[in-house]
Formats: C-alpha cells, structure tokens, sequence
C-alpha cells in the first residue's frame, strides 16, 4: 500500500532518486536531504504507514532489526560523540513528512543540537492515574 502523494512512498517505489544505505522487502535507509548533521539518516518501512501505532508489529520489527545495523555503520563511518534514534509521531512532535520513518542523528558534543529537553514534575496523583489509563488502553 503506497500513498500517490508521499515523498516517502516514492522514493520507496524508485520514482524519486535518494542517496540509498540500506534496501530489503520491507524496509529502506537513506540519507536526509535537509541533515542536522553529516550522516543523518532516515529509515522507513516500504509500505505506507503515518504513525507508529498504526504500524503492524511485524513491520516495526522489519524496522527495528536494521536500526542497529545502520545505527553502527553510521558510528563506524563519522566516529560521533553519540547518537539519536527518534521517530516523531504527528505534526506536534515535529513530523514533517507524513510517513513513519525513524532518524538516525550522528552527534558530537556541544553541536547544539537539541539543547533543552523540558521536563517537568507531574502533581502528585497524576502519574498514578495516568499509567492506570494507559495501561487499562493496552
């Protein structure tokens, strides 16, 4: 299943060229076009899918078995400090293209790069009920 109008859908089915690391059935990796960094790459499943949770299994671990593969071909090659494995889910998260797809970002220290991460203290009983919601979901 592809979607005619996904950037995604056609670099998988070969109508758009991209710079290609990894290609199986499922699941194809290739580097981002608009990097963070050098050797940032995306990886996706083939088929056409928006969101993590609307992925099946099977594929999430198609994905998931050549995310470390890649992951330390990419360490090997640019030797970073370190490393993000992210998957935005949505406009809100910072999902651009709307095809599941995961980064690989190669890091070196004080890159600036994702500098602030905003956490925060949840009111007491909050995290209680919320893990009881979510868990009463699965």
């Amino acid at each position: 299943m592809a979607d005619k109008d996904c950037i995604f859908c056609k670099i998988a089915a070969g109508q758009i060229p991209c710079n290609k690391i990894y290609e199986d059935e499922n699941v194809l990796a290739f580097l981002d076009i608009g990097p963070l960094s050098d050797g940032h790459t995306l990886i996706i499943p083939k088929q056409h899918y928006t969101r993590m949770h609307e992925c099946p299994p099977q594929v999430v671990a198609c994905i998931g078995s050549v995310l470390p593969k890649v992951a330390g071909a990419v360490f090997n090659v640019l030797a970073p400090d370190g490393y993000n494995v992210l998957c935005n889910n949505g406009r809100a998260s910072g999902q651009l293209v709307e095809h599941l797809h995961f980064h690989i970002i190669p890091r070196k220290a004080g890159d600036g790069i994702f500098t602030q991460w905003p956490a925060h203290k949840y009111p007491q009983g909050r995290v209680e009920k919320l893990a009881a919601d979510i868990r009463a979901k699965l």
